[in-house]
């Protein structure tokens, strides 16, 4: 991404807008930068970086901690904002507590946004995973328990939009990677009511996930996660299957009530 050019970038965006997104972007790789670090990541002018991030800090969007610039609590409003405006997010926020309780393990909200799935909501279990890290972070579809569970509800013509957008990248040796097999795998995903992740994503976890349907709408999914070696594939599909798909059913509930 360059300083330079017209109006529009090449994928017909503001360039003003995308040399803006882009400083936001490093800011919150690195957790924080200085302006002369941001022009040299950016390939933008140091004075055009310190016109946007003045423009931010004005709104809000980004603080200054001596000559470090770091993403502001702005970002958090409306995040806050964008997560509540999630129906499921309401009614399933209880339910996962009460699976992370009852099982031990990671439990997870997820949903489905550009062909891609984020971590709406969950909770660590027993495990030492830092929840709050992975609350917000996005996730590929193909490899992911909640992520096939959404994709085997979607119209094929959707599907096959996610794989050309995203292709079908290995993130492990076990991730699926052709076509043809995804959507075999789908389609058992669509008879037994569950989608498995077996150290798909990474290495020595494993998941299991059902979708939440409501008024025929895919609303996201609901998914049990934690070290392969308590949550093997026999009690993903066993006991952690009936306890999320009984959990579905209270979800549907507090949706048709809310």
């Amino acid at each position: 991404m360059t300083a330079n050019g017209g109006k529009h970038g090449g994928g017909g965006g503001v360039k003003s807008d995308e040399r803006l997104f882009a400083i936001a972007e490093h800011l919150r790789e690195s957790g924080g930068a200085g302006v002369t670090e941001l022009a040299n990541h950016t390939g933008l002018a140091k004075s055009t970086v310190h016109d946007h991030l003045s423009t931010m800090r004005d709104h809000g969007f980004v603080v200054k901690d001596g000559t470090t610039y770091r993403l502001g609590l702005e970002f958090f409003a409306y995040g806050q904002s964008v997560r509540t405006r999630h129906d499921v997010y309401e009614a399933a926020a209880p339910i996962v507590d009460d699976l992370v309780e009852s099982t031990g393990e990671m439990a997870w909200l997820l949903t489905h946004e550009n062909g891609r799935v984020m971590y709406l909501y969950g909770g660590a279990g027993e495990t030492e995973v830092n929840t709050n890290a992975l609350i917000g972070s996005w996730a590929y579809m193909h490899c992911n328990s909640g992520g096939k569970a959404i994709l085997a509800h979607l119209p094929d013509s959707a599907v096959e939009s996610v794989v050309d957008r995203h292709g079908l990248p290995a993130r492990t040796p076990n991730t699926i990677t052709d076509p043809d097999e995804l959507a075999e795998e789908l389609a058992a995903v669509r008879e037994q009511g569950y989608a498995l992740n077996l150290g798909e994503d990474l290495e020595g976890i494993h998941a299991v996930a059902v979708p939440l349907l409501f008024e025929e709408e895919v609303k996201g999914a609901l998914a049990i996660a934690g070290p392969a070696h308590r949550v093997s594939e026999e009690r993903c599909e066993t006991e952690l299957a009936d306890k999320l798909r009984a959990s579905t059913n209270d979800i549907e509930l507090n949706l048709a009530y809310r």
